[in-house]
């Protein structure tokens, strides 16, 4: 080689030389360090694999050694050995009672009624699937990390949910006390308070779950005990605080609609004066859609209303809440007169005398709820507040709206009846709550009648509403009561 013969006598020459002679002799280690790194590496793979399939194979349906719950081993534990010891732990849990108490009242309930205890089955199924993954490696990591440190599981409880709820529920009817908002009156055009606003209180439900959950986690271990709770309470702001009394907007009235109830029964005086009353003092806020089917709630004899006649399938028959259309058609005047936008209003299927004592036909408001409602809109940019009293002596039901007037005009037009039609023969019906021989009108006879009336809305000299309300209502007959009690 050429190099060979290059300077045969320096340094450079002499090494390369060396390692040209030696070199089959490198090879030839560096092929027995290849060979016997490769047996040792194989040799050890299957020495692991090996341990690793013995040690499944001995731990066959039973639970790697060095799993723990709650301080103990329960390596070579099957499945069912697992839950049946947690099981019988239960049994044990299960004689705890928990004492639940607060000033205004308290309860005992027992974990056996909770049926709280360990997750017996999810417990036995965690321990027996750690390590048994489709990973492999792993399974081998979780196994070696278990035999030699130890692998601990948190302990898993169950609990019946809806027993607890039905114990809270319980004491929040005794606890539980809704706010109280400040409700105003007028004096001298003056806003005041005359019920000042308290706040409320209410059990803390979620706080006081985990109370529970937390005091019976820590006795599982100590056995049967009494536990005590405090029931955490938490204050109810009302919406309405006497500081906000005067923030409002609430200066003046804005307006007023009023109705006759001559001639009324006592118990529909009582639901038109009770129905009145739940309505007063109600806040509509700007741009809200008052309705009154949603405000007033249930009307039934399960809310105090009683029975009074109503029309049912053409007939006088007694039923819950009788009158209650006398109260939305006096506030329907009021909202009139207000220049509110009506939303929804329906007339009566006939002319009734109550809203003609004072007014002409047309001008009424019927409900039924649900389908039946009034609705209109607060649209004077601020809030409007409903107040309404039953005057007894002159037997006169009155809505008042008080706000902030914004110069609108309102004229509210005579209605026009376009048609009439006569009332039919006059009806008599036994009632066997009243003495033999005794009359009692109940209902007035009435024409029929096709009738409308227009509203006009001006402000700042400019139309901003102009309606129509039609009424079509179908000829009525009067209607008495003939006792027949002896």
């Amino acid at each position: 080689m050429a190099i060979l013969k290059y300077k045969k006598s320096g340094p450079l020459f002499r090494l390369l030389n060396t390692w040209y002679h030696k070199l089959p002799r490198f090879k030839l280690l560096s092929r027995v360090f290849f060979w016997f790194s490769l047996g040792a590496i194989l040799g050890f793979f299957f020495f692991i694999s090996f341990l690793y399939i013995s040690y499944r194979k001995s731990h066959e349906n039973r639970v790697y050694s060095g799993i723990i719950i709650n301080g103990v081993d329960f390596g070579g534990k099957t499945e069912n050995e697992v839950r049946e010891y947690f099981a019988d732990k239960n049994k044990n849990i299960q004689k705890t009672t928990i004492t639940l108490y607060s000033p205004e009242a308290s309860a005992t309930i027992s974990a056996k009624q909770l049926n709280f205890g360990y997750d017996a089955n999810l417990l036995a199924q965690q321990a027996l699937s750690l390590g048994r993954s489709d990973n492999t490696l792993s399974n081998m990591s979780l196994i070696v990390q278990a035999y030699i440190d130890g692998l601990r599981l948190s302990p898993a409880y169950r609990y019946r949910e809806d027993s607890l709820n039905k114990t809270i529920t319980s004491l929040k009817k005794q606890i539980d006390v809704k706010p109280v908002d400040a409700v105003f009156r007028f004096e001298n055009g003056k806003v005041i308070t005359f019920q000042f606003s308290k706040t409320g209180r209410a059990i803390d439900s979620e706080n006081l779950q985990k109370k529970i959950y937390t005091q019976l986690s820590s006795q599982t271990e100590n056995g049967p005990e009494v536990i005590k709770i405090n029931i955490p309470i938490i204050p109810v702001k009302p919406a309405i605080t006497d500081d906000e009394a005067n923030k409002f907007g609430i200066k003046e009235l804005i307006a007023q609609g009023s109705s006759y109830f001559h001639h009324s029964i006592e118990n529909r005086i009582f639901n038109l004066n009770t129905a009145a009353s739940r309505l007063n003092g109600t806040l509509i806020p700007p741009d809200q859609v008052f309705s009154f089917t949603k405000t007033l709630g249930d009307v039934s004899s399960f809310t105090g209303y009683k029975q009074a006649y109503v029309i049912e399938n053409g007939k006088t028959v007694l039923g819950d809440g009788g009158g209650i259309c006398q109260v939305s058609t006096t506030l329907f005047r009021a909202a009139l007169q207000a220049g509110l936008p009506i939303i929804e209003r329906h007339a009566h299927a006939y002319r009734v005398g109550y809203y003609e004592q004072d007014s002409p036909p047309g001008i009424d408001a019927a409900i039924y709820s649900p389908s039946v409602d009034l609705r209109f809109k607060n649209d004077t940019g601020h809030y409007i507040l409903i107040q309404s009293y039953a005057d007894l002596d002159q037997q006169r039901l009155v809505f008042e709206l008080y706000g902030t007037k914004d110069n609108r005009e309102v004229i509210v037009n005579q209605p026009v009846v376009l048609s009439e039609s006569p009332a039919p023969d006059t009806l008599y019906q036994d009632d066997p709550t009243l003495p033999k021989g005794q009359l009692k009108q109940v209902d007035f006879a009435a024409g029929g009648a096709n009738v409308y009336f227009t509203r006009t809305v001006k402000k700042d000299g400019k139309i901003v509403l102009s309606d129509k309300f039609v009424s079509n209502y179908k000829p009525w007959q009067a209607i008495f009561l003939r006792g027949t009690k002896e």
